[in-house]
C-alpha cells in the first residue's frame, strides 16, 4: 500500500465529517431549541468518540500494538508446533537422536568421549552417543539378539567411532555396554573425529559444543 500523505489524510477526515454534518443539517430544521441542543450534544459526543477511535495517533498505535502482539503469539505458537513436529520426524536410531540426554541415569556407566576396546573383537574406538536401551529397528534387534541374549536389548547401548588403524571393516558400531571396556592414554583415528571432538586430554576426548548440549552430564 502506498503511504498516505498529510493532505490526503485531511481530505479523508473532511469527507468523513461530511456525513454527521449532513445528518445534523437534515435534523436541525423543524425542531425546537431544546431538541436542537440535545441533538447537538449527541452529535458532538459521537464525533468526539469517532476522532478518538479513528483519527487519534494514540488509538492507531494501540491497534498496531494489539496486532503485533497477536501476530507474535501466532508466530511463536506455530514455530513451537513445527519444532515439535520436526523433533518427531528427526527421531533417529543407533544413538543418533539430537534430544537432550538429561538427566543421565545412574546405570549409564560410560560417557561420550571415552575411549573403549571391544572385549571380543579387540578394536579401539570412542563413544559418540548412548541410549538407555537398544534403539534399533525391530528386525535388527531380533537378528542381533536371539532368544539367549534378549536381555541385552534392555541394557545401555553406545555408538562408537572405530579406530581406522584397526581395519575392522566398518567405521561405526552400536553395541551393548557389556561388550566394551574403557582404556586411557590411547587416541582414536577416524575421519569424523573433528566433527565430534575438539581435542584429547589424555583420558577422554573433549566434546564439541553441539555434542555437549546433547550430553550435558558426560
Amino acid at each position: 500500500m502506498p503511504p498516505i500523505s498529510a493532505a490526503a489524510a485531511l481530505q479523508i477526515c473532511v469527507l468523513l465529517s461530511a456525513l454527521p454534518a449532513q445528518y445534523f443539517i437534515s435534523q436541525w430544521y423543524g425542531t425546537d431549541s431544546a431538541q436542537r441542543i440535545q441533538m447537538t450534544e449527541r452529535i458532538i459526543a459521537s464525533w468526539s468518540s469517532f476522532t478518538k477511535s479513528y483519527v487519534s495517533l494514540d488509538a492507531w498505535a494501540d491497534r498496531l500494538k494489539l496486532w503485533l502482539s497477536k501476530t507474535r503469539n501466532w508466530y511463536y505458537g506455530a514455530k513451537k508446533t513445527k519444532s515439535g513436529n520436526n523433533e518427531a520426524e528427526t527421531h533417529s536410531y543407533f544413538a543418533e537422536s539430537t534430544h537432550v540426554h538429561s538427566p543421565k541415569p545412574e546405570y549409564i556407566r560410560f560417557s561420550v568421549g571415552q575411549v573403549i576396546v571391544h572385549k571380543r573383537f579387540g578394536y579401539l574406538g570412542v563413544i559418540v552417543g548412548w541410549d538407555v536401551k537398544a534403539n534399533t529397528p525391530e528386525d535388527r534387534l531380533q537378528h542381533k539378539h536371539p532368544p539367549a541374549t534378549q536381555d541385552l536389548k534392555d541394557t545401555p547401548y553406545y555408538r562408537i567411532l572405530i579406530n581406522k588403524a584397526n581395519g575392522f571393516g566398518k567405521s561405526t558400531a552400536y553395541i551393548p555396554e557389556e561388550e566394551i571396556t574403557i582404556i586411557m592414554g590411547l587416541e582414536v583415528h577416524h575421519p569424523d573425529m573433528k566433527a565430534y571432538f575438539s581435542g584429547y586430554d589424555g583420558s577422554k576426548y573433549i566434546m564439541q559444543p553441539w555434542l555437549k548440549k546433547i550430553y550435558p552430564h558426560d
